[in-house]
């Protein structure tokens, strides 16, 4: 017998799975697929990454692993401001160009942001170099550091992603791109077992960590030129040079602001451990460094839906499909949160046995470290999917606004909170940073995405 509850349940669900069932299936599900084989790929990347890490710590110990760690993050932290993350405009202008159908256009599109790419990652090289003999004792860097900073910059000579990153999204080979980078870092795990066991010293991690990322960089390269073969586009190296800028009007100054927008999170994901180092010491850096790479395989998630469902979004924002926009959006905030809950959990519960298994107990503060972190990570997974949806609103230089004031207020309270409570402020002001951004990013694209929804006509 049927209650008329349940045959009023009933209908309601029948009328959701008709609203949106058919979306659901072809589209949450191919996504899901797909941020499936970036996660597990990523997965085990990060775990990889881990133990290498765990290794480098165990065996240089505290104080000359965090020296280690600063010589790693300065490097990051130049290699980031100058150079571009042109995977996000040239996605956009692919998007727009897969309309027209002109091969020939696409190579002279993916040629633009290669020449963007190659002469970035050469001054970056370059001006790790020369900065840190100028500067490097405002970083914490003395002379003698100098040459670990001119190994690693090799790595940054060969970091040219852009374009093979977006030609793989755009193709939707997510799967071969996550996995890409497992090769360079089983590597990394050899060397650094190598260098334990032989005591190498920290030149020798270095150059583990340089060979590494030279290896993951080639991989990534190959497979991005071997997916623009299987679309049709011609090799981007063969394209005339000639009127790159004119044919694309507005590339650059949507690679700028995105540029900007980087350089800003290196201040909160890289420059934050020079701080703490140049505040508490190497040994404080290094703790803070590894509770940081610890989260960071729950930040893997984020980065992964981002580049799942930003050419999704792209493709529904610019075809005026605005009802589809906002579910996707939403529906990946949701799941986000539940991942994130479940990382916390499983920190809060897992840290401590990690913590002493990999690096050691000399290693115990990172603990409460990383309970703090993961506060932040799931407040960053959750402004992920906004992240995505505003620069398919073509809202870049809004969302640089929104990362120009986070980051700012980030500073006002490491500055105070550092000094006072050492690295566990360095956290405390990632969690500020993660409330402002989550909630002001959800406040625009939802307003945005309301009004262009009600202006279609849509209910």
């Amino acid at each position: 017998m049927t209650y008329p509850a349940q045959q009023g349940a009933h209908r309601a669900l029948r009328m959701l799975h008709d609203r949106f069932g058919a979306f659901l299936v072809k589209g949450t599900r191919a996504r899901l697929i797909a941020v499936g084989h970036l996660l597990s790929g990523n997965f085990i990347n990060a775990l990889i990454m881990l133990v290498s890490v765990a290794m480098a710590a165990r065996s240089l110990g505290p104080a000359t692993y965090g020296v280690m760690v600063l010589v790693l993050s300065y490097n990051r932290v130049v290699e980031r401001i100058i150079r571009f993350e042109s995977w996000q405009p040239l996605i956009r202008y692919a998007v727009q160009e897969e309309n027209r159908g002109s091969m020939r256009r696409m190579q002279r599109l993916y040629c633009y942001g290669l020449m963007i790419d190659i002469g970035a990652a050469a001054l970056a090289a370059v001006s790790a170099v020369v900065l840190a003999l100028l500067f490097g004792p405002l970083f914490g860097l003395k002379s003698v550091h100098v040459q670990l900073v001119a190994i690693y910059s090799i790595a940054t000579l060969f970091n040219v992603a852009g374009v093979p990153v977006a030609a793989m999204r755009l193709a939707g080979q997510f799967k071969m791109l996550a996995y890409a980078q497992v090769a360079g870092n089983v590597l990394r795990i050899a060397f650094a077992f190598y260098c334990m066991v032989a005591g190498a010293g920290v030149i020798g991690f270095m150059i583990a960590w340089t060979a590494a990322q030279v290896l993951g960089s080639v991989i990534v390269f190959w497979l991005g030129f071997r997916a623009l073969r299987q679309t049709g586009i011609p090799n981007p190296l063969h394209a005339r040079l000639k009127g790159l800028v004119k044919d694309f009007p507005g590339f650059f100054g949507f690679a700028c602001s995105t540029n900007l927008s980087l350089t800003l999170r290196v201040i909160t994901t890289e420059a934050d451990s020079l701080f703490v180092g140049a505040v508490a010491g190497t040994s404080a850096a290094a703790v803070y460094y590894l509770a940081k790479r610890i989260a960071k395989v729950a930040m893997q998630v984020g980065a992964q839906v981002q580049a799942v469902i930003y050419p999704d979004v792209s493709r529904m924002w610019a075809k005026g499909n605005v009802q589809a926009f906002r579910a996707t959006t939403l529906q990946v905030q949701a799941a986000l949160f539940t991942v994130g809950a479940a990382m916390l959990a499983g920190a809060w519960l897992l840290g401590p046995l990690l913590i002493r298994m990999g690096p050691g107990e000399a290693y115990a503060d990172a603990y409460i470290l990383l309970l703090t972190q993961m506060i932040a990570v799931m407040l960053a997974l959750h402004s992920a999917p906004s992240r995505s949806a505003m620069l398919a609103m073509n809202q870049s230089w809004l969302v640089l606004a929104i990362s120009g004031l986070g980051t700012a207020v980030f500073v006002a309270v490491a500055s105070y909170s550092v000094p006072h409570y050492g690295a566990l402020g360095g956290n405390i002001a990632h969690v500020v940073l993660g409330v402002i951004t989550a909630v002001l990013m959800d406040i625009c694209w939802l307003r945005k995405s309301r009004r262009q929804q009600m202006a279609a006509g849509v209910n």
